[in-house]
């Protein structure tokens, strides 16, 4: 999904839309994930009879090939393979209730994010150019909005001009303020206005949008460490997170891209974006249990409200049940 793509339900919609159930979200955006691995699982196990270890072989090379990544197909498959009795009937509704039993597991024992305290909060959004984080952001106000919070969107991206034109856009569209300079401006400096504005008018949550940065490009970490200077100055007491977004589709680079990221710049946890345009969701899996990093939420559709929490046995089961 293009960050221009983003999608307002009009205010018809806005009821049938609320009632779209948190697993009916998961699993229409996880539904090309889900044929995959489901799919790899099958191909798998077809004309097996038994769950022996040529079994649990072909299995492992289904869920590397599923983009689960090898360590986590290895551990997973160890597990079973700890579980079962040696040339045990094979049943395949048993086995993906395992996987979907071992893999929660694994997500479980991931970190898990901080819980939301009384007061204001600001959310610094970070990672590569492309991945969506000022559709993002739009989708956080969404969920604040929704949770009855106010909210100030600031329009920290002031490299890409159509970064700021498109969040104003969805604060017009979302009814709620933006702060914003032009380009080419200090984005600590947008920060700083932002915070302000915040405290005076007595905004619950502000959501910052960052422009796309790698790791390697040292003036643009420390414009990082700059805006991260201002608002520990600036929103002293504050609950803060940084959370890094992901770009789904790009699967076990994602991995390799969020490596080397926390290795620069520590992050509060990940979301994990696009996952309705991918079959390469597992992703989500091997960044849990490799990065031991909480993902806080997923991008699963289009609309403003298609950003899910991330609940670990939810999204074990709506992969492989």
């Amino acid at each position: 999904m293009s960050e221009e793509r983003l999608q307002i339900a009009p205010e018809s919609a806005a009821p049938e839309r609320r009632k779209s159930s948190f697993w009916g979200k998961l699993k229409r955006g996880l539904l090309m994930t889900h044929t995959e691995v489901f799919d790899r699982v099958e191909a798998a196990i077809e004309g097996r009879a038994v769950l022996d270890e040529e079994t649990l072989e072909h299995l492992e090379e289904g869920l590397i090939a599923a983009d689960l990544g090898v360590e986590t197909a290895l551990e997973l498959v160890d597990e079973l393979r700890r579980d079962v009795k040696q040339r045990e009937a094979l049943d395949p509704l048993r086995l993906r209730e395992r996987l979907v039993d071992e893999m929660a597991l694994l997500l479980l024992d991931a970190p898990r994010p901080a819980p939301r305290r009384p007061g204001p909060l600001v959310t610094l959004l970070v990672g590569v150019n492309g991945v969506g984080k000022t559709t993002t952001a739009a989708k956080l106000a969404r969920r604040a909005l929704a949770d009855g919070e106010r909210v100030l969107l600031a329009a920290a991206d002031t490299f890409r001009a159509a970064a700021v034109e498109q969040l104003t856009l969805w604060a017009q569209r979302l009814e709620v303020d933006v702060v914003k300079q032009g380009p080419g401006a200090d984005p600590a400096a947008v920060v700083f206005d932002a915070l302000q504005a915040a405290r005076a008018r007595g905004v619950d949550q502000v959501i910052v949008d960052t422009a796309g940065r790698l790791h390697t490009k040292d003036h643009l970490m420390a414009e990082l460490a700059k805006i991260k200077r201002v608002i520990d100055r600036e929103a002293a007491g504050w609950q803060q997170r940084r959370l890094l977004v992901l770009d789904a589709t790009t699967g076990q680079n994602a991995v390799a891209q969020a490596r080397e990221f926390v290795r620069s710049v520590a992050v509060d946890g990940i979301i994990l974006a696009k996952l309705d345009g991918t079959a390469k969701g597992g992703v989500a899996v091997a960044i849990a249990r490799e990065l031991r990093l909480p993902i806080v939420y997923l991008g699963v559709g289009e609309a403003a409200d298609d950003l899910v929490e991330f609940r670990p046995r939810e999204f074990a089961a709506a992969l492989l049940g």
